[in-house]
Formats: structure tokens, sequence, C-alpha cells
């Protein structure tokens, strides 16, 4: 339940009234995520004033402002298919208009497109606070320790490489549906391979990050050898798992 809400004019107001311990308060883009009822009482900074909603391109980095939407994103020129891919499959038309990149990533649980393709390709997040210097945390730092990670501090952007390519693979019930598994592996022209998988668990996993693909069907069967649920077998999901890796590879193969 939202008890207060606030609409600040500068950074540093916004970083203020964050930094407060009580009542407990959160950034709010698009308030697709926080205008959910919840029996919480929490206060909300409304982020729409601080400009915020930029995508700037730097060099082989692509700067994601905390209040750009879904759809902002997926309409950026530039981005790899399978990124634009991930994110028609993480929400619908409408809510790709009104939620926002960063909100969306940071609430991910295990089964959002989304997150999963962005920790493939090693995203990182600009968090700002009253209390210490402007921090860059990688994604898959900052799943385990999120809510902790995060309180008093605002994430005003997210910055992913252009010089990766990106595979997305997935199954699911059907096509509307979440992923039962997915797969997202990014390639550096280094060689560099980082292995994501989704479809289960709170967040996202990384399954392989080295200097090559060798073994990738391998680590994606190990990190999915407990991922067992309602939706599906750790048994299927380790076979799924592997095979949507090796699908992810021979798609990223094909393109040289």
């Amino acid at each position: 339940m939202i008890i207060e809400y606030h609409r600040p004019q500068t950074m540093d107001e916004a970083l203020s009234l964050l930094a407060r311990r009580m009542p407990v308060t959160m950034p709010m883009g698009g308030g697709t995520v926080l205008n959910r009822p919840s029996p919480d009482a929490i206060a909300v900074v409304d982020l729409q004033a601080l400009q915020l909603d930029e995508i700037i391109q730097k060099g082989n980095l692509l700067q994601v402002g905390a209040t750009v939407t879904l759809q902002g994103l997926l309409e950026a020129p530039g981005l790899p298919a399978a990124l634009r891919q991930a994110i028609g499959h993480e929400a619908s038309y409408n809510l790709r208009h009104a939620a926002t990149v960063v909100g969306t990533v940071l609430a991910a649980n295990g089964r959002s497109p989304l997150a999963t393709a962005l920790m493939a390709l090693d995203v990182t997040l600009d968090c700002k606070s009253l209390a210490s210097e402007d921090e860059q945390i990688g994604l898959g730092d900052l799943f385990p320790v999120r809510k902790e990670r995060l309180r008093g501090r605002l994430v005003a952007c997210l910055s992913l490489p252009l010089n990766a390519r990106l595979g997305y693979e997935y199954v699911a019930r059907s096509p509307a549906d979440l992923p039962i598994v997915c797969a997202a592996v990014a390639r550096w022209p280094s060689g560099r391979t980082r292995l994501a998988l989704g479809g289960f668990g709170p967040a996202p996993l990384l399954a392989l990050d080295g200097p090559e693909s060798a073994g990738i069907e391998e680590a994606a069967r190990n990190a999915y050898s407990q991922a067992g649920d309602e939706w599906a077998s750790a048994e299927y999901r380790q076979e799924m798992a592997a095979m949507l890796a090796e699908r992810c590879l021979s798609g990223l193969s094909s393109e040289e």
C-alpha cells in the first residue's frame, strides 16, 4: 500500500527521500510493480521529472535511463534481434509502454526473459546514493543481494554492450507464456562467451562465463541439476537448457 507519493525535481531531492529509514521509500518509474496490491506500507519517489528517459550510445555501450520503457528500448536502433525478441517475450504491447526496463529487471524473478538476456550480456547498473560515490554493479552480482544492496540507492541507468552478439531461445507452454526454460548466449569478438539460463528460481542463473564456448552444454546441465518445480522436472530442464544453449551458439556461429 502506497502511503506517500513524492515527485522530486532534482536528483539530490530524490536521493534524500530514498535515504530515509522510515517509511520504507522506493523509486518508481512506470509503476507497474509498485502499484500492485501489497500489505506493505511504502512511500514512492516518482522519477518522471528527473530526465532519466534517454538512451545514449557511448562507444560500445548503450546507456538506458531509469525511466526508459520496455517499448522504448525495443525500438532503439542497433539493438540485437535476440534482445528485441526477449523484450517482446517479457510483456504484452500495452504493458511495454508503461513498464520501465530498470524497474522490470530489478523486480524480475528467474522466469524473466529480459533479465536472462541482460545477464548474458553482462550489463552493469549505475547506482547513486547520498551516502557513497556512484557505484557500478554487475547485474549478476546484484541479484542475490538486491534487496539489501539497493536500500537507499537509485539505479539511474543500465549499460549494455553493443559489441557482443546475442542468441535467445526458449520453451514454454504457449508462445504467450513465460518460459519454462530459456537460454541466452552472448559472445564477444575476443571469444568470451556467457550463458545465462532462465525459467526457474528467484533470478536467472549465470551458467558459463569464459574465454570460449567449450563445454557450454555440460555447463547448462550442471546449472539446472536441481531446477525442479511444479512446472517441470530438473531432468527436463537440464536437457532443454543444454539443447537451447547449443541452439543459441549455433545461431551465433552461423552469423560469423
